[in-house]
């Protein structure tokens, strides 16, 4: 077989080549690369026998496999004999036992088939599967080789059609069917990667009618398949059993034997199914394979167990695979199985992905599934959390919809902390998809929407836990989301949108007050506000009708919970967004009825949360009816509403629609249009309104609507109207159909009523209803927003105006009320509205004023004989209310308060000594104090005489100082809330307008200088006055509110005082231990802790100490020890670097302007040098900045430099601190 290059035979070669030693050709004798060669005959011969030694075989074969891997030595072989070797490999491979001998063939046949043409390799395969088919071998080990050969064969990757080279494919499968029956694990496993294969490579039979080859052989190599599969141990053989049955579930063919045509079987001659080794025939083959399957799946080998559930996933998804198997691989505990695996996978893919895949198939059998799924969520949710950070993972769907059937079908199933941890997930997941973090499928959206729906639908989840933060969190990711992809999916939208409405009516469930459904309600609101309402009316040209139906259907839930407030806060957004005119732009757009219909019943709702009382109610009944456009509205109108019976119905639904948008300034065609029409639905029904056939309400809504129709048109144009239709409407108004509070009003159609003379009647009639009823309500009647509500506000700006009658009829029913008897509680209605009126309006008062409002009070309080206490104080409200709003102009020319004021006086000041008052005399009080006020600016001046004279106020003013005086000490405990202490107060007031009134109105009337002292002490003043001893008392004993009053009564007379002594160069007639006891009592409230006592009496001291009487008794103030305190204590304090803050320096203010007084003196103490010497002055300059630099500040220094207490150095320094202080960058000490 062999030739060796140094041979002694190798002379006698031939040119030609040379032949073996059994003298074989030599174009068969192949030169190797060592210089040998190899005789393919010889070779052939050998292996061929069966009786050659193995070991010689064996050397063969592998010096025969060392040359195929020399390229010329191979490259010979495949171009001279390619086919040469395939009977003898095949030959051998079918005669020897030998396991390394049949090894090291099938490697030659598979390296030869690898590299020579594809038809060497289909020549192996027609022969090694002829040797198989013919069943020659039995199931010797020779066959088991043979078999092997074939499965590597067929798994050569260089062509695709070798099962298409097997003669006999039939005869071949029914030996390998044959095969699975026998205990060898090997013989199985071989023979089940040849079907495996085959199964692969050949999708029909040989017969070539469209069936596929092992259907002859179905049921019966089911039952094997799964028999193998439950049986064995070997995971070699596990994974090729589960190959092939996932190839055959792939193919459908994995079904009961009732699915198979027993008939057609026996056409391919097909066998009948037999018993498998332990006699399971009479068993179902799912259940069979569900106990098959159970092993594989706790496979500690990864592949096998993967491969367990792929085979599951195509078995599940065949259609052939019935409700019925289904169910009974849940009945068999399979999801259980997948639960296990699932949670043993630590929830990492691919496990995580195949067993929810199978999970979700199996849910679909749904009442047996149910029951595993109650167990198994405690694992989905773990698993959720993973499959959840994974973008677009492939079974983030499935996982959410097996999650939503155990909530929604087993309610209570789930625990808190379960519930808890998949809420925190879902918010999650949307919150990386509305962020743009993570995308997200619309299946996968759509079934997080879901989930949250079932929550919190759910009494068994909403019970346990409070789920508004996170229902909330949650809708508002999901909108953002919707809003942010640049392709919208409807169902996606429609889904939020049902999310949207489920979590705001959750909101109103159960304890709806609850902060945190207050504040879900009031998120879910907001998002509509801002995100939802902006995108449907700015894109609703762009946008698909059934988001646009989502969209209104969402707005219209929210406001059929009108009872909300948050509710008709919504209904206040839509409407501000010019809602009319998108509604109708809406049903130009999109032309379904349900369309219309919506916008039709969201304009009701609409009107039922804005005017309430179901007023859209003649909406929802002609929704049906109406037209979609506008004008085809207005035609209505001009019809005669007896020529339909559905026509009476519309027009009332057309009417509201009109008054309603007028109400918010939306017209929906031109104004003379829609006057015009109006108009003409007046004519035409005129005969229903004289009948009284047509309710108040709707009338009363013509009239709003028909009177703004004339206002606008009074204020932009000149309108041609009818007269005939408005007197049509003024007898309407006349004739009480018209209620002004049972609608709501434009400002506009008000102010129009108010101008018609041939309505003042009814007028006056409305507004005392009104008057009555805000009485009555003790609040305003709300009707609307701001714009449209008759109350007082709206009044009186009515009022404030002169373009109306509005002050006329106010004035005219009081005055008419005032004349008659009997209606004192409508007098008290309407004097308090004047008087609420006058104080919210100031300028209302104005027009009163001007329309004898003064004229009507003075000349009831003189018809009236008695006067009742509730009525008086209504009259002394209004008196007070508009004597503080009046200009004094207005009141300069009106002569009728001097009688109103004697009237007050006669009746609330007692004539008698009295030294407390009541509360109707404290009030009147403060308008006779009102009134001297007024008298400093040229108005009411002989009102005010009247009162400065009146001997019952002088004598009151007198008992109540002498009484509270009296007291002494025990005064301070009479404060404010004491009739004593309140009386007081009331009394200096009224002194002190009363002192700045008589300088005004009677300059040099009076002598000031009585108030010091008087010859007779004993003798009263002519005129309301007290005494400066007796405000000293007030000053040193009163409260702190009694210092206050009494301090600046003290500090007017003081100044007037000193106006006098001044102007007319008088001297002082009162006595220095006068003046000395006055001194004492100021300078001991210099220090008081109210910085207004302090101030005022510092003032009075600095006035007395420059009276030039005690000027020239310079000894008391050399010898003033309390003066030299004051000096001292306010050098130190603001010298004081710590202290010197602006507030500080403003508490040393009264301090200062007394050493300004003391400087002005022709001669100034001794002991102010002692006081302000150098340190003491530097240590100020250095304290100071431009921060706390006040006026004071600079006076006092001034007068430091007049009189030689200052140095060159300080000068400097207050000059440099005046340079960088801006507001007094221009003042300069020489």
């Amino acid at each position: 077989m062999y030739w060796c290059s140094d041979s002694q035979d190798l002379d006698d070669v031939d040119d030609d080549g040379f032949s073996c030693s059994q003298g074989h050709r030599s174009s068969l004798n192949l030169q190797t690369h060592e210089g040998a060669s190899i005789c393919l005959v010889c070779f052939s011969n050998l292996i061929s026998n069966p009786l050659s030694p193995t070991f010689h075989v064996s050397y063969a074969l592998s010096q025969l496999s060392r040359s195929l891997s020399i390229p010329h030595f191979l490259q010979s072989v495949l171009t001279f004999h390619p086919h040469f070797l395939i009977s003898p490999l095949v030959s051998a491979l079918s005669s020897f036992h030998d396991e390394p001998i049949a090894a090291q063939l099938t490697h030659l046949i598979l390296a030869l088939s690898a590299s020579a043409h594809p038809s060497v390799c289909r020549e192996f395969v027609a022969r090694v599967s002829d040797r198989v088919s013919s069943g020659a071998l039995g199931w010797a080990s020779t066959q088991l080789h043979v078999i092997h050969c074939l499965g590597a064969l067929l798994n050569c990757e260089k062509d695709d059609d070798l099962h298409a080279h097997i003669k006999d494919m039939y005869s071949l499968i029914s030996v390998l069917v044959t095969g699975l029956q026998l205990p060898s694990e090997e013989i199985r496993g071989e023979v089940l990667f040849v079907l495996y294969k085959l199964s692969v490579l050949q999708s029909t039979s040989a017969e070539g009618d469209g069936s596929d080859m092992l259907i002859p052989f179905c049921p019966q190599i089911l039952y094997l398949l799964v028999d193998v599969l439950m049986k064995t141990q070997n995971d070699d053989v596990r994974l090729n059993c589960i190959a092939l049955l996932t190839m055959l579930a792939r193919r459908h063919l994995l079904r009961e034997e009732s699915a198979y045509d027993t008939s057609s079987m026996s056409s391919y001659g097909g066998v009948n199914p037999k018993e498998t080794e332990d006699g399971t025939k009479g068993t179902s083959l799912v259940n069979l394979f569900a106990e098959a399957i159970k092993g594989p799946l706790l496979s500690s080998d990864s592949q096998v167990q993967m491969g367990t559930l792929d085979l599951l996933f195509h078995y599940l998804s065949s259609v052939s695979t019935s409700g019925y198997q289904i169910r009974v691989l849940v009945e068999e505990n399979i999801a259980d199985y997948l639960f296990e695996i699932l949670r043993l996978s630590e929830y990492k893919d691919p496990g995580v992905k195949m067993c929810l895949q199978v999970l979700d198939l199996l849910s679909t059998a749904e009442e047996t599934f149910k029951l595993r799924l109650v167990v198994g969520i405690s694992t989905l949710i773990p698993a959720l959390r993973y499959v959840a950070e994974v973008p677009f993972h492939p079974v983030q769907c499935e996982t959410l919809k097996l999650i939503y059937e155990c909530i929604s079908e087993c309610p209570g199933s789930v625990s808190t902390s379960q519930l808890e941890e998949l809420i925190l997930v879902l918010i999650r997941m949307l919150r990386k998809h509305s962020d743009g973090e993570m995308g997200m499928i619309p299946e996968t959206f759509i079934m997080v929407c879901s989930i949250f729906v079932v929550l919190i639908r759910s009494p068994s989840c909403n019970g346990a836990l409070d789920l508004s933060k996170s229902t909330e969190e949650a809708t508002r990711h999901a909108i953002l989301a919707c809003l942010s992809v640049s392709e919208r999916n409807i169902n996606q939208i429609l889904q939020c949108l049902y999310l949207l409405k489920e979590a705001y009516a959750y909101s109103h469930d159960g304890n709806s007050i609850n902060s945190s459904k207050l504040e879900l309600r009031s998120g879910i609101l907001d998002m509509c506000r801002t995100h939802l309402l902006p995108w449907l009316v700015l894109g609703i040209n762009e946008m698909e009708e059934d988001i646009a139906l989502g969209l209104l259907e969402t707005f219209h839930s929210i406001l059929l919970l009108h009872s909300s407030i948050n509710a008709m806060e919504f209904a206040e957004t839509l409407i501000s967004t010019s809602w009319f005119s998108f509604s109708y732009e809406c049903l130009g757009l999109f032309t379904g009825d349900k369309m219309k219909n919506r916008i039709y019943l969201l304009l009701s709702s609409l009107m039922d949360s804005l005017l309430g009382n179901d007023s859209g109610q003649p909406i929802r009944e002609a929704a049906l009816h109406l037209p979609r456009d506008p004008i085809d509205l207005l035609l209505l109108l001009g019809q005669r509403s007896t020529n339909s019976s559905d026509l009476p119905s519309c027009q009332s639904a057309v009417l509201l629609i009109m008054y309603f948008s007028s109400l918010y300034d939306e017209s929906l065609a031109d104004e003379k249009l829609i006057l015009a029409s109006l108009e003409q639905y007046i004519l035409l029904n005129r005969g229903d309104f004289h009948n009284r056939t047509t309710d108040n309400l709707t009338v009363t809504r013509l009239v709003n609507l028909y009177s703004l129709l004339r206002g606008l048109g009074n204020m932009s144009y000149q309108i041609h109207y009818s007269r005939e239709a408005e007197e049509i409407i003024f007898q309407l108004i006349n004739n009480d159909e018209w209620d002004l509070l049972s609608a709501r009003i434009h400002m506009v159609s008000l102010k129009w009523l108010f101008q018609q003379e041939n309505i003042i009647n009814s007028l006056c009639h409305q507004i005392l209803k009104f008057c009555r009823s805000y009485n009555l309500e003790e609040a305003d009647i709300i009707i609307g927003n701001n714009n449209q509500t008759i109350n007082v506000q709206t009044l009186a700006e009515l009022v404030s105006t002169e373009d109306n009658y509005g002050a006329r009829l106010f004035v005219c029913l009081l005055a008419q009320l005032l004349e008659d008897d009997g209606h004192e509680h409508d007098i008290i209605c309407v004097l308090n509205v004047m008087a609420t009126m006058v104080h919210v309006c100031p300028a209302a008062c104005e027009q009163l004023s001007l329309h004898g409002i003064a004229t009507t009070i003075r000349t009831w309080c003189y018809l009236s004989n008695t006067f009742s206490p509730t009525t008086y104080m209504s009259i002394l409200i209004l008196v007070f209310n508009t004597l503080s709003s009046v200009h004094p102009e207005t009141l300069s020319a009106d002569q009728s308060w001097v009688a109103v004021t004697m009237k007050m006086m006669e009746y609330s000041i007692p004539p008698k000594k009295v030294d407390i008052l009541s509360n109707e005399s404290l009030f009147v009080i403060g308008i006779l104090s009102l009134i001297l006020h007024l008298s400093t600016n040229k108005a009411l001046e002989e009102t005010s005489k009247v009162i400065l004279f009146n001997t019952c106020l002088i004598s009151m003013v007198s008992t109540v100082v002498y009484a509270a005086s009296s007291k002494g000490p025990a005064l301070v405990d009479h404060d404010e809330r004491t009739s004593t202490g309140e009386t007081l107060i009331f009394v200096l007031l009224l002194h002190y307008f009363a002192v700045k009134s008589l300088h005004v109105i009677l300059p040099g009337f009076v002598d000031w200088q009585n108030f010091l002292v008087s010859t007779n002490p004993s003798e009263p003043l002519a005129f309301i006055g007290i005494r400066c001893h007796d405000l000293c008392r007030l000053l040193h004993f009163g409260s702190p509110l009694i210092k206050i009053a009494a301090s600046y009564s003290l500090l007017e007379l003081f100044n007037r005082i000193s106006d006098q002594i001044n102007s007319n160069h008088e001297e002082l007639r009162c006595t220095i231990g006068y003046l000395m006891s006055i001194r004492s009592i100021l300078e001991g409230l210099v220090f008081y802790n109210d910085q207004k006592v302090a101030t005022n009496c510092s003032l009075c001291l600095s006035m007395l100490l420059g009276w030039e009487k005690l000027r020239k008794e310079t000894n008391l103030l050399e010898e003033s020890s309390w003066c030299r305190l004051i000096m001292e204590e306010m050098t130190v304090s603001l010298a004081a670097p710590a202290l010197a803050s602006q507030p500080f320096m403003n508490n040393q203010r009264p301090a200062v302007l007394i050493a300004i007084a003391l400087l002005k003196l022709r001669k100034i103490p001794q002991w102010m040098r002692s006081v302000f010497d150098n340190s003491s002055i530097s240590g100020i300059l250095e304290n100071l900045a431009a921060s706390n630099l006040s006026s004071e500040i600079l006076v006092l220094f001034r007068e430091l430099l007049k009189s030689d207490f200052l140095s060159t150095e300080q000068i400097t320094t207050i000059n440099q601190m005046l340079q960088v202080t801006p507001s007094l960058s221009s003042l300069r000490f020489p």
